[in-house]
């Protein structure tokens, strides 16, 4: 699973089954497709879109419109994207849920499960929402998580709009897929965790200094907690969560 996941991420979804079935037989390992569709399965690793089914999805009835198509993104806190990805440990596994600002491209949050349920997205919305204020959009794949009756009923709670990936447009949820394969490549394969206090500590490196420390190219080699802070003024100690959106917060 681990050596899938690495490949997945090195070739971005760009093979199938069958061409990692030849590539894990070149590294000495005895498989088959049967076993490797298994795990991909299992894993919610895809050929055309990384994630299309995490699990299983609901009835096409809880599929909402994806909202995103065309729209300048010029706020923070207008849209963020959630997603869920699996990450390796010495001997198990995890999975990796997190939430990106699309203008700031800041990490709001971030949360480490053994399962691959709902309760951890749940809780992951809730403490960004409670820390940096409400976005007007959350933008997510089709997954069961978040056709779930729970997740639909707390972006109605917190009057949040929700937006879904189109079928097959990995595309569509970039943002976070393209952090989720950063994450990989600079932390996560240089590295062997033994445990899950060990790879939430990692992560927390990982996130605060990605959100402080690194300047990005698509935001003016600023760092997403300046551009992020740039949207809203200063508060004090005793003021509420952020508001859901500052319209003199402009591009650039």
């Amino acid at each position: 699973m681990a050596r899938l996941d690495w490949w997945h991420t090195k070739l971005f979804c760009g093979i199938g089954s069958r061409k990692l079935v030849v590539l894990l037989r070149q590294e000495g390992y005895k498989v088959g497709r049967k076993l490797v569709r298994r795990l991909m399965q299992e894993m919610g690793l895809y050929t055309v879109y990384p994630k299309e089914n995490l699990s299983k999805r609901n009835f096409k009835e809880a599929i909402v419109p994806y909202l995103l198509r065309n729209r300048q993104i010029q706020f923070s806190n207008e849209v963020w994207s959630v997603d869920i990805t699996y990450v390796k440990l010495q001997k198990r596994h995890m999975y990796l849920t997190a939430i990106i600002d699309w203008h700031s491209r800041k990490i709001m949050g971030w949360e480490l499960s053994d399962t691959l349920s709902t309760a951890p997205v749940l809780t992951t919305v809730r403490r960004a929402v409670e820390k940096y204020g409400t976005p007007a959009i959350i933008n997510s794949d089709q997954g069961s998580q978040f056709t779930s009756n729970e997740y639909k009923g707390l972006l109605k709670e917190l009057q949040i709009r929700q937006s879904m990936d189109g079928k097959s447009r990995w595309a569509d949820n970039i943002m976070i897929e393209r952090w989720f394969r950063s994450l990989k490549t600079e932390e996560i394969y240089l590295n062997e965790y033994h445990s899950p206090r060990e790879l939430r500590q990692a992560l927390e490196r990982y996130v605060t200094d990605y959100n402080s420390v690194r300047p990005h190219e698509a935001i003016g080699y600023k760092t997403p907690d300046e551009v992020f802070a740039s949207c809203f003024p200063p508060r004090s100690l005793n003021a509420g969560p952020v508001a859901a959106l500052d319209r003199t917060c402009l591009a650039g």
